[in-house]
């Protein structure tokens, strides 16, 4: 029987971890926000010349993968039950390409997504926590936010390209 280690993230979700009969360690993050990440990792003591891997999966892969390899659906339902309504607390690791990489973190109630918050940003192994307006975001950088689903969702939009998605009023003719 594998003893698998499960450790809960808070504001993120669930790490379950265990080390295979050769030596490897396996390891899955299950989000709040559905999506998996797949790694490997190594400790201190392991050496330097064991390298890391992470694959991140959306729901459907990750069932499909959990699937393929005989497993069940008990961790998504383990971490049905460690939700909160209405928040998600997820990540947005910053590429070269992304609008907001070399830009100050700025204020996004000014476009339009009020109540959602950056509650750090991690660079390397140290944490900027509750950063300011002006803090200076670089690629490389990990943002942690908090908010609605939707208003996560709208920031990543606009981290990545730089743009916000127009609101339309549900009572709004075409066109308008």
């Amino acid at each position: 029987m594998v003893d698998v280690r499960r450790v809960k993230l808070p504001g993120v979700g669930v790490l379950h971890t265990f080390v295979t009969d050769d030596g490897g360690k396996v390891g899955v993050i299950t989000h709040r926000s559905g999506h998996s990440d797949l790694i490997t990792f190594s400790d201190a003591e392991d050496g330097a010349d064991v390298s890391k891997v992470s694959l991140r999966l959306d729901e459907d892969e990750a069932h499909t993968l959990a699937e393929l390899l005989g497993g069940t659906r008990i961790t998504e339902s383990l971490s049905a039950l460690e939700t909160i309504p209405g928040l998600s607390i997820d990540w947005f690791t910053v590429d070269y390409d992304d609008h907001i990489a070399g830009q100050k973190l700025g204020s996004l109630a000014g476009r339009g997504v009020v109540g959602l918050t950056v509650v750090a940003v991690v660079r390397g192994e140290s944490a900027n926590p509750a950063p300011s307006d002006d803090f200076t975001v670089f690629p490389g950088d990990t943002l942690v936010v908090a908010g609605t689903p939707e208003k996560v969702a709208k920031a990543f939009a606009y981290y990545r390209t730089g743009e916000m998605k127009p609101k339309v009023a549900a009572d709004a003719p075409p066109g308008d």
